[in-house]
């Protein structure tokens, strides 16, 4: 989600009251496209982010620490040059359009004080950092660089003068009344949904807002403009006009929605999402620091995806391999059930030598093992005798004897092995963090499936804990996240007398209910039940069957792989996943 017009008022009002006055102290550039200034005064030091990401274009204060080039880029160098020791004099917005204006006074190699602009340009994939000289409004470099071939409409190059990016001939949302609102919504001669026409005809308005806006008049989303009848039309200036008149007077509702296991941002905003109904929500006072949060949140998550896409490709790929494998020795195993015929063949063809001759193609017999005696025919190879193709049928007969037994074998070890990896799908899909992914690499490179990335000495790496609730009766339950620790945790950590559960038939965490004296409450066990069908591959589902037993009656057979065990007597409890009732859980652990 990129920043909108209305977050960027946010920011400027922001740096108006904290960055003005402060001193350029060091300059860095961590990334192609990304700067941090470090700045000094009013007693405090802050860092500046500008970013002009095509995926993340971006401006707040921040507290993240990143590491630089050995070398900085020569951008880096040209504003240390000019703007390092420089004060920041004044910071604002254009309109409302995604552009930020920094001045600052500082020294030039003359020992002359000028004013320099830093420009940062919010527009995706067009985002970008300009550094300008006041003076003569010339460009004197820019963090990407536009020459021509890339745009006949704009050039960004050093010593050109600087130009506000084209004009999309948007109206200003804070300048409309209800007259020219009305009268832009009759003139829309498009037949498009009331939200498409907010943003395509106001400035810095994302469809993120212009939705809001929608649902805040209580329209039907999916109405076309030239469908409003003339009450809708006012309820949708009135919402605008309401959210609009904040933003004038510059007060803010800064807030994160996300879904109610937290696990996924949907949306931030400086204006209030109602939109997202009874989502959970977190509020900041600093727009920097929730900026700071959501992108920090953010970069972990695409992080995580990418590391987990590739891994999770890799692992689907050998499943296929597998169920490929697992059915071509299916085919083989159902012919060699048909063996028998071979045998009989051979019998037929040994009592009745004498009446084939060399160079025979097929002969008809009387089969003597049908009660009937009907007659069978029987091709023959006429390169042989009757009783070297007898002793081919017999050769035949036994290969598919021992095959039989081999394939079965194959077979199981094959489905043995796809049950691990799709239980490896399933901690990949679920895992939370960097260090899930690694863990499950790791345990993949012992296992043989992956090659070591790292020839070098391993350092010493951060081990992450199974998840830890509190049952309402105050037991303590355990949940592994994914095989080794499902191994450690049922095979080393857990009592004979804990309680052990898992899905039946269905890819899941191994789930401990630690034995308080041998009790076990019907809630405890509900609840560690109810762990057990969510942290599976069924916790979308009704009825999840839920295998518990005591951990005395859990072991490993010889040569299994992590996390895969045997079990017996057990009892079996259908329990539908809600995740009002996981908060409650959750919550009795703070």
């Amino acid at each position: 989600m990129a920043l909108d017009g209305i977050v960027l008022r946010a920011i400027e009002t922001e740096f108006q009251n904290r960055l003005i006055g402060m001193k350029i102290d060091k300059i860095h550039q961590p990334e192609r496209d990304e700067l941090i200034m470090s700045l000094r005064g009013k007693g405090q030091s802050l860092k500046l982010l500008l970013s002009a990401s095509s995926n993340n274009p971006r401006a707040y204060i921040t507290n993240v620490n990143k590491s630089n080039p050995l070398s900085p880029p020569m951008f880096c160098m040209l504003l240390r040059k000019h703007i390092q020791g420089g004060i920041i004099k004044s910071i604002k917005q254009i309109d409302l359009e995604r552009i930020l204006i920094f001045e600052i006074e500082s020294m030039d190699e003359l020992g002359i004080m000028s004013i320099k602009q830093i420009i940062i340009e919010i527009m995706n994939k067009h985002s970008n950092i300009i550094l300008v000289r006041k003076e003569d409004n010339k460009i004197i470099d820019s963090i990407k660089r536009v020459s021509i071939e890339t745009s006949s409409l704009r050039q960004v190059l050093p010593n050109l003068d600087y130009k506000l990016p084209p004009s999309q001939n948007k109206e200003n949302p804070i300048d409309i009344d209800i007259n020219k609102f009305i009268n832009l919504l009759k003139e829309n001669s498009k037949a498009e949904q009331s939200f498409k026409f907010l943003y395509k005809t106001f400035l810095g308005m994302s469809p993120l807002v212009a939705r809001e806006i929608v649902y805040e008049s209580k329209i039907d989303s999916d109405k076309l403009t030239k469908d409003l009848i003339e009450d809708e039309i006012i309820a949708l200036w009135n919402a605008f006009n309401r959210i609009y008149r904040k933003i004038e007077d510059r007060r803010f509702i800064n807030n994160i929605v996300k879904t109610k296991d937290e696990e996924k941002l949907l949306a931030f905003s400086s204006i209030k999402l109602n939109q997202f109904g009874d989502s959970d929500r977190e509020y900041y006072d600093s727009i920097s620091e929730m900026l700071d949060y959501y992108f920090r949140k953010r970069d972990n998550q695409d992080r995580i995806k990418q590391k987990s896409n590739d891994l999770r490709k890799n692992i689907i790929t050998k499943i296929d391999r597998l169920k490929n494998k697992v059915s071509k020795q299916e085919l083989e195993l159902r012919e060699s059930k048909n063996r028998d015929i071979f045998k009989i063949k051979a019998d037929l063809l040994m009592a009745n030598l004498y009446k084939i001759n060399r160079g025979d193609t097929s002969v008809e017999v009387e089969n003597f093992y049908d009660p009937e005696m009907k007659k069978m025919k029987i091709n023959l190879n006429p390169k042989f005798s009757a009783s070297d193709n007898a002793q081919k049928y017999y050769k035949k007969y036994n290969k598919l004897k021992h095959a039989g037994r081999l394939l079965q074998k194959q077979i199981d070890k094959s489905n043995m092995e796809i049950e691990y990896l799709q239980n490896i799908v399933y901690s990949i899909d679920s895992s939370n963090s960097i260090e899930d992914i690694e863990e499950i690499r790791d345990e993949l490179i012992g296992e043989k499936y992956l090659k070591s990335y790292n020839k070098s000495k391993s350092k010493m790496k951060k081990i992450s804990k199974p998840h830890h609730f509190i049952s309402s009766d105050g037991l303590d339950i355990f949940v592994g996240k994914n095989n080794k620790q499902n191994d450690k945790l049922t095979m080393k950590t857990a009592y004979k007398t804990d309680l052990w559960f898992h899905t039946k038939d269905i890819p899941g965490s191994h789930v401990i209910l630690k034995s308080d004296g041998g009790v076990f409450p019907e809630n405890s066990i509900r609840e560690a039940a109810l762990l057990a069908a969510h942290f599976s591959k069924g916790n979308m589902s009704e009825n999840v069957a839920v295998d518990y037993t005591e951990r005395r009656n859990v072991r490993k057979p010889n040569g299994a792989k992590p996390g895969m065990v045997i079990y017996e007597n057990n009892n079996t409890i259908y329990i539908t996943p809600n995740k009002s009732d996981i908060e409650k859980i959750k919550k009795a652990m703070d």
